[in-house]
């Protein structure tokens, strides 16, 4: 049973701007703050955004002022807008709970080109 499903990577050039997506099973989504991670090659995972069930985000200083996590409790969704990307956006996003569980979705890739 799929619970986590992420959308919305692509290639782009630096500056650019793109949105991700997530469709969230309701036994993870309810209730739980939601957050964006990312993993870059040969790096850890790391936590990028974070939004409460209220709709309080938080940000890694990293992608403060770029970055922006929004959520829709009636669809279960969270997304992503990313704008002014950076070659060091580059990675894998997952979307998640927060603090993150042992399971995992797909992810979906964003490659920032210079």
């Amino acid at each position: 049973q799929v619970q986590l499903v992420e959308s919305g990577g692509g290639l782009v050039q630096a500056g650019e701007s793109l949105r991700l997506s997530c469709e969230v099973a309701r036994t993870i989504f309810i209730r739980n703050t939601m957050a964006w991670y990312r993993q870059g090659s040969e790096k850890s995972r790391e936590l990028v955004a974070r939004i409460t069930f209220a709709g309080a985000p938080n940000y890694a200083d990293s992608v403060k002022g770029r970055f922006t996590i929004s959520r829709d409790n009636a669809k279960n969704t969270v997304d992503l807008q990313m704008n002014s990307l950076k070659p060091e956006d580059t990675a894998v996003y997952y979307c998640n709970s927060w603090p993150a569980p042992p399971s995992w979705g797909q992810g979906t890739q964003v490659i920032v080109s210079s």
